[in-house]
Parts: structure tokens; C-alpha cells; sequence
């Protein structure tokens, strides 16, 4: 079973009020790019994520807007800058750490939501079906044609009427399997 294998780089969900405090008023978000999640795009507008230990400039937002801020780091970007960042399902926010995010127009300080993405397969119903894959099954995956591939395990899948069919790996795992952009895997049950 085949599957595209996507490194999700370090990013920011926002809610409109987050997006108000750090854009201005009447801010929306601007479509840069297209994501393969259907309906969702990486922003051209960009914010400055800020830890303990430091910052990181330059930051994805993606859209559209939520119902609660949310930030994906790996977990080499957390410890750069001093935040130890639990893995969880996106979403999965509660008991998070927080932290500062700075804007054109101001800055927010967030008491909870940096976090680390659990890697995991969007899946359609109807592929789930044919794969026999259930919403919330554990999967394998194996990834790389080159002398660092390697079987990730611990796949989350999560099945949905609004997926597109695609793995998100965060960057710390793709440069684990030495891989670049977009590739092909396998989806071992």
C-alpha cells in the first residue's frame, strides 16, 4: 500500500483572534500555496515564535484560522529555543507548554500550545476500507530507497471524509531516513 510521505516543517495554526492581536485588524490570511490536506494552505504571513532560550524567526502559518492556537515544532526546534514539547495529536493541546509569538502588529503570550505532531496518515474513507484501516489504528512505515531508510512505527491513522491521502512526518524523522521533499512509502500493517 503506497502512500506519499510529507515532512511537515515547523508551523502555527492561529484562531482570528490571534491572528487580530499579531496582523492588526480586518487581518486575513493570505493563500501562498496549496496544502494536500484539502482546503488547508501554507500563509504568506509569518511570525516569530519565542522560548526561553531564544527565537525563531520567519515561522509558517497555515489556514485557515482555528478554533485554537496551535504550534507544530520538531523536536530539535522546541530544545533550540528551550521548550519541552510533548508529542501529541494535533489538537491535543491541554497541558501544553505555551509561548510568545510576535507579529507585525503586536505579540500574544500563549499559556499552552507548542507541541510536537505525532507522526500519522490522513486517510480517505474509502482507501481506509479497501486497506482494511480503521480511524485511530497504529500503523508501520517504511520510507527511503537509499542507505538511511528505515521502518517508522507508531503511524497514526486518521481517517476522514476531508483527507487527503498522504503521511505527515515532522522534520527531525525525515532527516532521520535521509529524506527530501516529498517521496513515496509503504504502508506495512
Amino acid at each position: 500500500m503506497n502512500i506519499i510521505v510529507e515532512t511537515s516543517a515547523r508551523h502555527v495554526h492561529l484562531t482570528e483572534e490571534h491572528l487580530v492581536a499579531l496582523f492588526g485588524e480586518g487581518a486575513e490570511l493570505t493563500r501562498k500555496k496549496d496544502l494536500s490536506q484539502p482546503g488547508q494552505f501554507a500563509a504568506v504571513e509569518r511570525v516569530t515564535v519565542v522560548g526561553p532560550k531564544g527565537e525563531m524567526a520567519n515561522v509558517s502559518i497555515l489556514g485557515p484560522v482555528r478554533g485554537r492556537t496551535q504550534i507544530e515544532l520538531a523536536r530539535t526546534d522546541a530544545r533550540k529555543i528551550g521548550i519541552d514539547a510533548p508529542i501529541r495529536y494535533s489538537g491535543d493541546l491541554d497541558g501544553t507548554p505555551g509561548c510568545k509569538l510576535i507579529g507585525p502588529a503586536g505579540e500574544i503570550d500563549l499559556t499552552e500550545g507548542v507541541m510536537v505532531a505525532k507522526r500519522h496518515a490522513h486517510i480517505p474513507p474509502a482507501t481506509a476500507e479497501e486497506w482494511g484501516i480503521k480511524d485511530g489504528q497504529i500503523l508501520s512505515l517504511k520510507v527511503g530507497d537509499n542507505e538511511r531508510s528505515l521502518v517508522f512505527g507508531d503511524v497514526v491513522a486518521r481517517v476522514s471524509s476531508t483527507a487527503g491521502l498522504a503521511v505527515h512526518i515532522d522534520t527531525d524523522e525525515a532527516n532521520a531516513a535521509g529524506l527530501n521533499g516529498s517521496i513515496e512509502g509503504e504502508i506495512i500493517l
